[in-house]
């Protein structure tokens, strides 16, 4: 228990997200049973087996911490200073089809701060993680930095619901911009590992409408792209996490600012 005690946040965000991942890519295939969750949305039983996976770990290592995790909801004390955003399976629809674009979330808050973070790729068996100050690529047993690159030219827009700032913002719009035609190419992979991507290079940008405040799905791709030098703003340029407003992560501020414009 004593080497446990001396574990980092960002190792322990890693290897929660690995656990999970191990879970998702061991049931992939086996058509596991669904939960509704109303208004079309649904977990699996990979959804489950895999938060249960992670919370194992965070409560064994960190039982103090607070935990909201996707299915299981808040645990611990409201307005605990240390609080585990847990998504264990981000791109459930893709994966019950038998898609394999999926991401298995990790991120610790304290305070307003994400001070560490993991995103995990179940099927590359790769691992996205920061400790708040660099950011890394795990692969292999080498943990190699994180480098945002626009080259690429190919933006993530999210166009799942809800959509608060409609209609001033609608993702269907910025797809038919004439100058979002002329200078990027759209991708819709739904699932935030695209957010990761971002800090990796290989996405020049991501867009996505919504409430992002302590959100599961989008908090560990946002602290990868803030650690790895992203431009990372909400839709009208103001800091993420600052209401209803969605989230442009950029590589860079060329791109950031191209987007902004065509928001705006």
């Amino acid at each position: 228990m004593a080497i446990l005690e001396m574990e980092t946040d960002a190792g322990l965000a890693v290897r929660a997200a690995r656990a999970g991942s191990a879970v998702v890519r061991g049931m992939y295939g086996t058509s596991p049973e669904r939960f509704d969750k109303g208004a079309g949305d649904f977990a699996t039983a990979a959804d489950l087996d895999a938060e249960q996976a992670i919370l194992d770990i965070l409560r064994d290592v960190r039982p103090d911490d607070a935990v909201t995790g996707e299915e299981s909801g808040h645990t611990g004390t409201a307005g605990a200073e240390r609080r585990w955003l847990v998504d264990p399976l981000c791109g459930t629809l893709n994966y019950a089809v038998g898609n394999m674009l999926v991401a298995v979330n990790v991120a610790l808050r304290v305070g307003v701060e994400t001070v560490a973070a993991a995103v995990a790729d179940p099927f590359a068996d790769e691992v996205f993680w920061t400790d708040g100050s660099g950011a890394y690529r795990q692969l292999g047993g080498a943990d190699l930095d994180l480098v945002p690159s626009s080259g690429s030219r190919l933006v993530d827009v999210n166009l799942d619901p809800p959509f608060p700032n409609a209609p001033s913002f609608r993702a269907v719009r910025l797809l038919a911009d004439p100058d979002f035609v002329a200078g990027f190419r759209p991708r819709v992979v739904s699932t935030t590992l695209a957010v990761a991507w971002v800090a990796a290079g290989r996405r020049a940008a991501y867009v996505t409408d919504g409430d992002l405040r302590d959100s599961v799905h989008f908090t560990a791709g946002i602290a990868l792209c803030e650690a790895a030098g992203c431009v990372v703003t909400d839709l009208y340029g103001r800091p993420p996490y600052t209401g209803a407003a969605g989230l442009i992560a950029a590589a860079d501020r060329e791109t950031h600012t191209a987007l902004l414009g065509m928001i705006r």
